[in-house]
């Protein structure tokens, strides 16, 4: 098997109790996908994550299951999907995907994650993989949301990310 040149990290998001996937993880999902197009010829693959939680997943399948089975609806082959860092926070899709990414020796990651959500997600891998060369790309769901949920959104993840730079947990 050629060597893989890098992973495309889709960060799991909510799906409901029959495993559809939100809005924000559709949106995760066709990101992660484009970028696949994209890189998929130079040797990139794709890693998920997502595992159980009672705020975004309480059936029996891990979150990236569900993710996993739109991507390979779309078309792509299962060898391009390497396994699933089965996390429940941002922290572990981090944590988790360290030892994958050490497993395939990659150096390059790209991680999509959603608009409002890539200061923290950055702060995060950035902390993880800092021998790493990291790319961010943002999934747009923000323009989906009200005004009230916007403003519930980015407030979350400054609190969140107020925290993180206290705490440092990885």
């Amino acid at each position: 098997m050629p060597p893989i040149e890098g992973l495309i990290v889709i960060l799991g998001s909510p799906n409901d109790a029959q495993g559809n996937l939100s809005a924000m993880g559709q949106r995760r999902v066709a990101k992660g996908y484009a970028e696949y197009l994209r890189l998929r010829c130079n040797g990139w693959k794709i890693l998920l994550t997502g595992g159980f939680g009672a705020h975004f997943n309480s059936t029996d399948k891990p979150h990236a299951f569900y993710a996993c089975q739109q991507l390979l609806a779309w078309g792509v082959t299962p060898i391009d999907i390497v396994e699933f860092a089965e996390s429940r926070h941002t922290v572990e899709d981090a944590v988790l995907s360290r030892p994958i990414v050490e497993h395939y020796g990659v150096q390059n990651l790209l991680v999509v994650t959603s608009d409002f959500h890539m200061p923290r997600a950055e702060f995060i891998f950035s902390k993880v993989f800092a021998a790493r060369h990291l790319c961010f790309v943002a999934a747009e769901y923000l323009p989906l949301c009200s005004q009230a949920e916007q403003q519930r959104l980015l407030a979350h993840e400054a609190q969140a990310l107020s925290n993180l730079r206290i705490t440092q947990p990885f």
